[in-house]
């Protein structure tokens, strides 16, 4: 007998007991609670100290700070022409608080754009400085001479950054580092010549310009506060100085966001559908979960109060060979003291793993809530994929210090609101329709605060893509 005919054999054989998709229709089957992949572990929100805020507002008090001017400088591409938008001027000290739009405008036309090729010098120590340039595109090595004669890495600026602003009001001033590319860069010049031309006919860019030779540079600390005079190690009856502690005139405060959602459910699926699990609070539970979700995302990425978009400039730093290696990392955290946590993508996690690799390093890792977490110097590098992939594959690792008493980084929330299910976070019913449906509004409320700028720092621009 062939096989087929033996197939055939089997499928016209008389059924002799019960068959499992009938038996089905009397058992009762073990079902799972709703399931959802966007859940992450959402370590920022765990790891984030919480304060409690009355009235909605958080305001931040600091110590009296002269602000330089340290911003960013946005561009504008067309083709391969860049141009500075006018009022990103701004940001450089020398124009800060300056407002004629139109000589602005005047300034950003006159700007040069230049090209330089890897390991190219844009700037040399000594050469008199004649000019502030704005980084448009590229990387570039501040070089300085280190003790022994040798040449020494000051820092690395990347896109959106500015150098030699001084030269623009100070006829005298020189190059006190040289300048090198380390990738492709490109660069818009402000002569001082151009400057001073404009400034010939334009009486308001003329006065500011005097103005700002006029004020006494101040006695700031390292940090740019305002000096507190202190006297110390003397002897005998010198005179000791008087001194007080000056606040911001105009402190940030930080208001309560708001994440909301109306959740539906139709009342006979709430009356009729009920078991084993109940509809009204797994719908409920997915929700919260979704709002959690939100907000995590919102800490890292918001405009306002987001750890990416809230860190301090002279805070970012850029990655001497493009991946996340060890040095970097130290980097990071030599600029603040008590780093509490990394947080960082997981596919920068893994880029830095691959680092550790090479040199045959094994970091250690800590258990965390049923978790191993790995660490560097201690710290532990959190996985939070809120931080955004580019689509050059790269993206950012942030370190922060946390908690009031450290003067760190703070979550914001209001404890005790209506309808509360969990600390600002509140489920409210609205009532039942003509369509019988029933409605809940879900509502979270939160916001995070920088207490002071070394609180929070970033490495940008981590390459997670490179493998050799």
């Amino acid at each position: 007998m062939s096989v087929g005919e033996e197939v055939r054999a089997e499928q016209n054989r008389p059924q002799q007991s019960l068959g499992t998709s009938a038996a089905r229709n009397l058992a009762t089957t073990t079902k799972s609670a709703p399931q959802m992949q966007e859940i992450s572990s959402r370590w920022l929100l765990r790891m984030l100290p919480w304060v409690n805020v009355q009235g909605g507002t958080y305001r931040v008090n600091r110590r009296l700070s002269y602000s330089v001017g340290d911003g960013r400088v946005t561009f504008v591409k067309t083709g391969d022409r860049v141009q500075v938008i006018p009022a990103e001027l701004g940001e450089l000290s020398v124009l800060r608080s300056y407002e004629d739009h139109d000589v602005l405008g005047e300034l950003a036309q006159r700007c040069q754009q230049r090209e330089f090729a890897p390991g190219e010098v844009l700037t040399s120590f000594g050469s008199r400085a004649e000019e502030v340039f704005l980084l448009a595109h590229g990387k570039v090595e501040k070089i300085g001479t280190g003790p022994y004669g040798g040449d020494t890495v000051l820092g690395v600026l990347a896109d959106g950054a500015y150098f030699g602003e001084q030269a623009l009001i100070d006829p005298e001033a020189i190059w006190e580092y040289t300048a090198r590319a380390v990738t492709a860069v490109t660069v818009l010049v402000l002569p001082r010549q151009d400057l001073e031309q404009v400034a010939e006919r334009s009486e308001s860019l003329n006065e500011h310009l005097q103005e700002l030779r006029a004020i006494p540079s101040q006695r700031t600390n390292k940090y740019g506060e305002k000096e507190i005079d202190l006297a110390a190690g003397h002897t005998g009856e010198q005179d000791i100085p008087g001194t007080f502690v000056d606040y911001e005139a105009a402190p940030r405060e930080y208001e309560l966001s708001i994440a909301q959602t109306v959740l539906r459910l139709h009342t006979r699926v709430a009356d009729l559908y009920n078991q084993p699990m109940n509809q009204t609070e797994q719908q409920l539970r997915l929700t919260v979960e979704a709002l959690k979700e939100r907000q995590e995302h919102e800490l890292i990425n918001n405009r306002e109060f987001g750890m990416l978009n809230n860190c301090e400039y002279d805070q970012r730093l850029q990655p001497h060979d493009g991946v996340p290696g060890p040095d970097d990392m130290d980097e990071l955290l030599s600029r603040r003291r008590g780093t509490k946590l990394f947080l960082a993508h997981p596919r920068a996690i893994s880029a830095f793993g691959r680092e550790l690799n090479k040199r045959g390093l094994v970091p250690e890792s800590i258990e965390m809530a049923g978790n191993r977490i790995p660490t560097w110097r201690g710290v532990p590098i959190f996985p939070c994929n809120k931080i955004p992939v580019s689509d050059a594959r790269t993206t950012s690792i942030i370190a922060m210090r946390t908690g009031e008493a450290e003067q760190g980084v703070v979550g914001l929330q209001q404890a005790g609101i209506p309808d509360e299910i969990e600390p600002s976070l509140s489920v409210r019913f609205m009532g039942i329709n003509e369509q019988a449906i029933i409605s809940y509004l879900v509502t979270a409320y939160y916001s995070a605060a920088v207490l002071v700028p070394d609180a929070l720092g970033i490495l940008e621009n981590v390459e997670i893509g490179r493998w050799r």
